[in-house]
């Protein structure tokens, strides 16, 4: 029951989506080029109706590079309101190193992604977009201290 105005007011029903964060023996992250963008990504996308964000990620890694990973750290939660696509909530699980056969079984079955590769930290800017950029590098941070961040537009609470 409605009591007053105040109460009528619309809740926020953001985009959700799940990416993982891997990395390899020298901390570079794991980025996918896919084809239908002009940056790079970390594997992951959007939580489907009735879905949890962890088996939407699991999903994701599945359909995109062919491999079945145990995934189950949260790393981080991005509130991340856009003004062409409306408000968005982003999680960020450890995906941790794949192994070699892990990623020599890697393959692009669906044509949305053109390769991938690790890269350095420092060139995170080189290969995508700001936001996503601040969010992977908290979320690196957060694996380094072992701890889940709460994030707003890729920085720490303000």
């Amino acid at each position: 029951m409605i009591d007053s105005a105040e109460d009528a007011r619309p809740f926020a029903t953001p985009r959700v989506a799940a990416g993982a964060l891997f990395v390899d023996d020298q901390n570079r992250v794991l980025m996918l080029r896919p084809t239908y963008k002009s940056y790079w990504e970390i594997p992951g996308g959007y939580v489907e109706a009735g879905e949890a964000p962890l088996h939407a990620c699991r999903r994701e890694i599945r359909e995109e590079l062919g491999i079945q990973v145990d995934i189950d750290l949260l790393l981080a939660v991005d509130w991340a309101p856009n003004p062409g696509e409306g408000d968005k909530l982003l999680f960020v699980f450890d995906g941790g190193r794949l192994t070699a056969e892990q990623l020599a079984a890697i393959k692009f079955d669906d044509g949305e992604i053109g390769q991938w590769s690790f890269v350095d930290e420092a060139r995170l800017d080189e290969v995508t977009i700001p936001r996503l950029a601040r969010r992977i590098r908290q979320a690196l941070q957060a694996r380094r201290d072992a701890r889940t961040v709460y994030l707003h537009e890729g920085e720490g609470p303000q």
